[in-house]
């Protein structure tokens, strides 16, 4: 693998965090080391000048439409989602704090005792003052992905790229884990990914994305380094744009 490179390829990125990548070798909630790691990683990048935001997801402690399956109503359970996304978001400010990222968690449902509300201007003024901001709660509305969350709140701050973490290298045309005959992406438009219902982000964190011209690089987080090369400008796993 190629040296990790000291030049950020953008001024201001946003890097969509699943629940699930906190958890680990878990199967449920969240791992410390796990999440001091990709602290770690966070810091290096902040480290090269980058302003970074985050969204991170609450699959790891519970998920709405799981929930839904499981009796409880659908709007109460993407609530429940919502809150769990807090959780995360303050464990991740925790470690990025305990490494010298001065962060701000900002929710899109007001908790003021233990976060900022969302206000874009706030935001992008943390991120100009070299200020990481991770965005939980989601949009604040049920019927939401995290993913459509990381789309509308890259657009709204005018975030260069939308980074998305994975367990997998990249996009693949089927399912790696499941599929052997599964082809790695290395560039993929917009609209293919919906055509071919390729699973990267849900449609509308697709057509925001598309809409506001934000390409979207898709990776393996498991990998050490990778969020420093993505953000330096390096061909690591998927690159989704027009």
């Amino acid at each position: 693998m190629a040296p990790v490179t000291d030049t950020p390829a953008y001024r201001r990125v946003m890097l969509k965090l699943s629940g699930e990548a906190l958890m680990g070798s878990q199967s449920f909630g969240i791992d410390e080391q796990v999440v001091a790691k990709i602290a770690e990683e966070l810091r290096e990048v902040h480290d090269l000048g980058v302003e970074l935001a985050i969204v991170v997801g609450g699959g790891n402690i519970i998920r709405g439409l799981a929930a839904s399956h499981r009796g409880i109503e659908r709007v109460t359970g993407d609530y429940m989602g919502m809150l769990a996304t807090v959780i995360n978001a303050l464990a991740l400010q925790d470690a990025m704090e305990k490494r010298g990222v001065v962060t701000r968690v900002q929710t899109a449902i007001d908790i003021r005792e233990v976060a900022e509300p969302f206000i874009r201007r706030r935001a992008i003024r943390h991120l100009e003052k070299s200020r990481a901001v991770i965005f939980a709660a989601g949009t604040g509305n049920p019927f939401f992905t995290t993913d459509s969350a990381a789309a509308l709140r890259a657009a709204e701050i005018h975030a260069e790229i939308l980074l998305k973490g994975t367990r997998v290298e990249g996009i693949y045309t089927a399912d790696p884990r499941t599929d052997p005959n599964a082809e790695l992406l290395s560039e993929v438009t917009y609209q293919k990914v919906v055509e071919r219902d390729l699973r990267v982000m849900d449609t509308a964190a697709i057509s925001l994305c598309r809409d506001n011209s934000i390409p979207i690089a898709v990776f393996d987080l498991t990998q050490p380094g990778n969020v420093r090369r993505v953000v330096c400008g390096e061909r690591v796993g998927s690159i989704v744009r027009g």
